[in-house]
């Protein structure tokens, strides 16, 4: 399969990069650095990014910004942070992915914990995170195509407990491998319209 990483350098992206290369083509994509680049917030730079890559069988997402603040003092640029980014952002990439994929191609995204289990300073990534997952359920009703359309959903990674432990008290950390292999699920898989919940 030819599968396309939006966030391949990241923690989550390099593990699930790791995974999947092993058997298949991989076309890593970053905003900085990879095989192809591309800004999740401009429309533009991910219809060139698709037209430079061709046909493909998979998109996998794992990359999207949110901000993390005091629900009374956020910003509505703190909120456009998470709306553009991680939300339109994926919502954009998975639009403009549609014509390019090969009938039966699939497509996943990634969401967090913090849809079901909310946090203290994270109130915009758990609006985020629960407005991703029904995009989710409600575009596998529609894609043409035998198209296939999963969100997976990581609590904390046991990679960046030292930067966010103190946020997440009491979570059970996973490593980015457990979380790869559910991208393995959604990718090589049969399901539509799911969330696949990474938790520890």
């Amino acid at each position: 399969m030819k599968i396309v990483i939006v966030g391949a350098s990241g923690t989550v992206g390099s593990a699930v990069t790791a995974l999947l290369a092993q058997d298949h083509q991989v076309i890593r994509v970053g905003h900085r650095q990879g095989d192809a680049l591309v800004d999740m917030t401009d429309s533009a730079s991910i219809a060139a990014l698709f037209d430079g890559i061709g046909r493909f069988d998979a998109l996998v997402v794992a990359s999207g910004n949110v901000a993390f603040a005091p629900f009374p003092e956020m910003t509505d640029e703190q909120w456009q942070t998470g709306l553009e980014s991680k939300l339109m952002g994926q919502i954009r990439l998975t639009r403009a992915a549609i014509p390019h994929l090969n009938d039966g191609g699939s497509i996943t995204l990634i969401s967090g914990i913090l849809s079901e289990e909310p946090i203290n300073w994270g109130v915009s990534a758990s609006t985020i995170n629960g407005a991703i997952e029904h995009f989710v359920r409600a575009a596998a009703c529609e894609l043409p195509r035998g198209l296939r359309i999963n969100v997976v959903s990581p609590t904390v990674l046991t990679e960046s407990m030292d930067k966010y432990a103190d946020f997440f008290p009491g979570f059970v950390p996973v490593p980015a491998a457990r979380v790869a292999q559910a991208y393995k699920k959604s990718v090589l898989g049969v399901q539509s319209g799911q969330v696949f919940r990474v938790n520890g």
